[in-house]
């Protein structure tokens, strides 16, 4: 597998905002989300709406450092 799971967020907006921040920090990310619709207001029955996040697995270990200071944040 190229790619292993970073962390799972609650909506979509947040994967958003931590995508960027990996980006801008040279990672590379992917996402997979089910949800009933992309929307501002995070619909979470049944895990719909949850964000899986995924980075390239040679690149996971500065992911997760980068994730607890994005958390911190």
């Amino acid at each position: 597998m190229k790619y292993a799971v970073l962390t799972e967020l609650h909506n979509r907006m947040q994967a958003d905002l931590l995508e960027s921040y990996l980006e801008a920090n040279g990672i590379d990310t992917e996402f997979f989300q089910e949800s009933v619709g992309h929307s501002i207001y995070p619909v979470k029955i049944d895990g719909l709406g949850f964000a899986q996040v995924f980075v390239p697995q040679k690149k996971l270990k500065q992911a997760q450092k980068l994730l607890k200071t994005f958390e911190e944040d």
